[in-house]
Formats: C-alpha cells, structure tokens, sequence
C-alpha cells in the first residue's frame, strides 16, 4: 500500500478508536498496528497517530511480556505499573514550590532583591536560580509545576486607562441609547477613526504566513522611512448597523479635512445607496485626534459636511482614555492587521487591495480607495468662523454630544 494511503487510513482508524481507548490500550493498538505494517510500521504509525516512537517501543515490550509472562501482565484496571508516571518532585522537596513562587510572583519579582527582577521569567531562567537555593530540577520540570500551579505564558494586555473621568459610564450609555435609537429609526449611524500609519516599502509587518521551509520573504533590516514611497494613513468609516465599512488610504497628512473627506466619499460610494431616505446621520468617534471634541476644525468641516450632504450629523465622543472601545478598533480594524499580518506593504496599490479583500465569516464587507489629497497641517480656525457653525449642544456633556444643521435648512 502507498504509505501516504496507509497513513491516512491508521489516521482515520486512531481518531475514530482514541475517544475509547486507554493510554495503554492506546501504545499497545499502535504496537500491534507497527507489526503489522513491517519494516518501517513504526515510523508510519507515530505519523499518523502523533504518538512518541519510543511510546509504539513500549507497546510492543508490553505485548511480548504478555505474552512470554502472562501471569505478571498488569491488573486490567491499572494503566501503567505501580511506580509508573512522572515523580512528583514536591514529594521529595517539600520547598520548592515555596520557592518558585517567590521567584514568580509578580508583586516579589517588582522588588530590586529578586534574583529575577532584571531577567526574563523564562523556564530555563527560574531552574537555574532554583538550582542555586539547591534544587535538582530541570526546566522541563519547572514548566509542568507551573502548569500545576495555574501559570501559563501570557504577553502584556493593555487594560489600564489612566484616570477615569466621572461620568464614563454615563456617556458610553448615552452613546449607547443614541446609537439604538438612530438604528430603531433605520438612520445612519457610523464609527469613525484613523488607522496607525504605516511605512510603505518591503518592510518587515508582524506576523507569519505559509511559505516553503527556509525560503521566508526577505525585507529590509531596518525600518526607516522611504521617503520615495512615504507612509499610508487608513482612515476608516464602519457602518454599525450593517457591518460594512469603508477606508480611504491617504498619503499626506491625517488631518480633520482627511476624516471629513473619507466620511463623504463613504457617503457617495457607500451610504447613500442603502441609506436613500436618510435626513440624519450619527458619528461616533474618539476624544482626541484629528477628529477629537476640542478640535475647532472638525465642527467646520462638519458643517461643510452637513450641508453638502443635506443631513443633520450629531456626534458622540467616547469619554478620554477609552478609545479602543470605539467599534470601528475590534470590529474592522483588527481584521485588516490579520489580513496583512506578514506580508511587507511594498506599495499604495497593495495596501488598498488588502483593506479592500477583508472579510470575516460574519460578513465584513470593506471597500477602499486611495486618497492622493493633500492635507494642510496647522490650519487655525477664528472664533467668528467657529460662530457660523450651526452647532446645537445637547444638554448632557454638550462638549461631547451635539448636534451640526445644514445652513440652508435654518
């Protein structure tokens, strides 16, 4: 038989037996399976099972023990021989756990006389410096105590908000009743942000993908900007109503202007196709950036908005220090990085298709275009043109909350 086709067979017969079978009953299945298949069974059967070969080794001691001794075969209730299994070491050193947990502890390990608080946490790390307080272990030993002990190997989270501001709550249920109310009345109502910029050229970008052994794409070892290809700024409008989302890639500056362009091109491409009858539109967006609470020019831009658009545009802004609840973050965002995780953004073009092919298995629709507009930084609006903006405060947090009317309209 072809040994692929005998590999996928054992496959297919180990996975519909494993569910029923002992850990003994297991090695000796492979074993009697290996003895049968000949020269070179071994090998095939630990490629179609995943088990050790020296696992399919002791099978076959087992079942030759059987049967040369068959009174001295192990009771059919027991799965190894007394004795069997890994030793538990804390058994015979009764301080080693105390000792490692000094080592790990997170608040031990931040004062500057752990041994550790300079040093990664690695396994290898923590049975040196428990070797030196004389402890026989190994770091294969260490990693299996700290399983036992409920550690497990996890990166840092970002979770920690700096100061909440009093009426947090509040203001994520207000946005929360508006976002409801505009969606029960079939308006629009959108999430807005800029993307992190990003370097374009044959730079390295997180992640992996499949490639054939030993042959990775090879990028530049260093990560300075080419100032030939410039960066790409994603700014992104997600409909939260109908998750679809829209991203215009700009190369210039991400300025107020930019999000109030991307808002319109969302509009003509995408939004007023399934939106014909709308009068209102809701954005939702972050405290700070280019479209924050305080910048002056993203009411002016607004009003722009609103009067070519011929809709009233309310606002809600997430409280300070909460922007990564924002939806358009977990909901469109994070599934372009997945999208092009490991692939270098050589060109303008390529980035574009990117954002442009992601989906979801929920349905995440994305179109995307490139902005080759140019953006002027630093542009101060006065206080008689901020009086022309046509803004309409609402009375909780109006900083936060308001509304902008198309001039004509008044």
């Amino acid at each position: 038989m072809d040994k692929a086709l005998a590999v996928e067979a054992l496959r297919t017969k180990y996975h519909q037996l494993q569910p029923l079978m002992t850990e003994r009953l297991r090695r000796q299945w492979a074993a009697c399976e290996a003895e049968s298949l000949g020269r070179g069974g071994t090998s095939l059967v630990a490629q179609a099972t995943g088990l050790s070969r020296n696992t399919i080794r002791s099978g076959r001691r087992e079942l030759r023990h059987r049967a040369d001794r068959p009174q001295d075969d192990l009771a059919p209730d027991r799965v190894r021989a007394p004795g069997g299994g890994r030793h538990l070491i804390e058994h015979d050193d009764t301080t080693i756990i105390t000792d490692l947990l000094t080592l790990v502890d997170s608040s031990t390990r931040g004062d500057p006389e752990s041994p550790l608080r300079w040093t990664s946490k690695s396994v290898r790390r923590i049975a040196a410096e428990l070797r030196q307080h004389g402890h026989a272990v190994s770091h294969q030993t260490v990693a299996a105590l700290l399983d036992d002990l409920g550690y497990s190997l996890q990166a840092n989270r970002k979770a920690k908000e700096g100061q909440q501001h009093p009426d947090r709550d509040a203001q994520f249920e207000y946005l929360n009743q508006q976002v409801r109310a505009f969606q029960k009345e079939g308006q629009p109502a959108i999430s807005v942000d800029a993307k992190k910029k990003e370097n374009i050229g044959d730079f390295r970008n997180a992640g992996r993908e499949w490639h054939r052994r030993g042959q990775p794409e090879e990028v530049r070892a260093k990560d300075f900007l080419d100032k030939r290809l410039g960066k790409a700024i994603p700014e992104g409008v997600y409909d939260l109503s109908r998750n679809e989302g829209w991203v215009s890639v700009g190369v210039d500056h991400d300025t107020a202007e930019f999000a109030g362009a991307s808002i319109q091109r969302w509009w003509q491409e995408m939004g007023s196709l399934v939106y014909p009858r709308a009068c209102r539109l809701l954005i939702t967006a972050d405290a700070g950036g280019s479209n924050g609470y305080r910048v002056r020019l993203w009411k002016v831009v607004l009003q722009g908005l609103a009067n070519d658009l011929g809709l009233r545009i309310s606002v809600c802004h997430f409280p300070p220090g909460t922007s990564k609840w924002n939806k358009i973050e977990h909901q469109m965002f994070c599934y372009i990085t997945k999208n092009w995780r490991g692939k270098p953004l050589r060109s303008r073009a390529i980035i574009v298709n990117l954002i442009g092919h992601t989906t979801t298995k929920e349905g995440l629709r994305i179109q995307a275009e490139l902005d080759t507009g140019l953006y002027k930084t630093g542009i101060k609006v006065s206080d008689e043109q901020l009086a022309e903006v046509q803004l309409e405060r609402a009375t909780f947090h109006g900083e936060w909350n308001y509304t902008i009317a198309p001039q004509e309209l008044r």
